[in-house]
């Protein structure tokens, strides 16, 4: 009688529950880009979210509503039956196994092209798929650019049978990440139309990851300098660095003062692609030593490795 009744109190706790529940939520989703696929279509991603216990699913909300529910394994999904000309709102949210739900991730819009009436014509193939290793983690990808009767809306790039990622018309390359050590990849690329013609697949290119581990550096700014300079009593830091090649602009970056991170850097209008800088405000003080480095989020809406730490002293 003594162990039955220890061991049914052992489960409770004030109020009858279990004092081991879950109630601790996941964290937001990081990294969410959106892409219009087509008119009709837009393409999610978002990087894997965290939790003290595992992370079972997201919900993907469109304008607040939710439209679909995916898989933890899984961080990118197809949105359709949506509307040509028109604006989206996206934001994601992680679900573990309790069904706590983290807070929204960022929330990104996209507008989708203008439908093209009657097209049945998918565009033409694209051409002279080429890539290259960046490191062991990574990879860049180009190809020639497809022709369709109306426009190209998106390039869909494909990882042996399932689609990785997603870019705009515009784009004829792009870096891919999270690959494993010292591993095979087989890559190909279709154009899609803005009324969800596919082209038939690109030749493919088989990749192979270097083998062991590395820093990522391939997807690391280069060329970084930071210096100070002092205006109307004040101090700012300069920085000056040229951006990572990934396909594409790369438009948000992360600056590390001192060892935690101090902001984020949105560029908005045309990012730079040859050659960045920016200047940002430290305080009045001098003779005060700093250590900055910099990290860009890259087209697949992961970080990309930090630059090399620079020291300044304001004075």
């Amino acid at each position: 009688m003594t162990l039955a009744a220890a061991v049914a109190l052992s489960g409770c706790a004030w109020g009858g529950q279990d004092e081991r529940q879950d109630t601790r939520p996941p964290a937001a989703p990081r990294g969410l880009t959106v892409q219009a696929g087509s008119a009709t279509t837009a393409h999610v991603m978002w990087n894997q979210a965290t939790d003290d216990t595992q992370v079972t699913g997201y919900a993907v909300y469109r304008d607040a509503k939710k439209v679909k529910d995916v898989p933890g394994r899984r961080h990118m999904v197809d949105i359709t039956g949506l509307k040509p000309s028109t604006t989206y709102a996206f934001t994601v949210r992680a679900r573990d196994a309790e069904g706590n739900l983290s807070e929204d991730s960022r929330r990104l819009t996209v507008t989708t092209p203008a439908a093209a009436a009657a097209d049945h014509k998918p565009p033409t193939r694209p051409t002279r798929l080429r890539g290259k290793a960046e490191g062991s983690r990574s990879v860049t990808l180009s190809w020639g650019k497809s022709t369709d009767d109306r426009a190209v809306a998106s390039y869909e790039i494909y990882q042996g049978t399932s689609k990785i990622h997603s870019v705009g018309g515009g784009q004829t390359a792009t870096l891919v990440t999270g690959l494993r050590p010292g591993t095979g990849y087989t890559f190909t690329v279709k154009a899609r139309d803005a009324a969800d013609n596919f082209s038939p697949a690109s030749p493919a290119v088989r990749l192979t990851t270097a083998a062991g581990k590395d820093s990522g550096r391939g997807t690391a700014p280069t060329a970084f300098r930071a210096a100070t300079h002092r205006a109307d009593g004040a101090h700012y830091i300069d920085l000056s660095w040229t951006p990572p090649r990934t396909g594409g602009a790369v438009t948000e970056y992360q600056i590390q003062l001192d060892g935690r991170t101090a902001t984020s850097l949105v560029f908005g209008g045309t990012a730079p692609r040859d050659k960045a800088r920016h200047s940002f405000y430290i305080g009045r003080k001098a003779g005060e030593r700093h250590q900055v480095r910099i990290r860009p989020k890259l087209p697949d809406g992961t970080w990309g490795a930090y630059s090399p730490t620079r020291a300044v002293t304001t004075g």
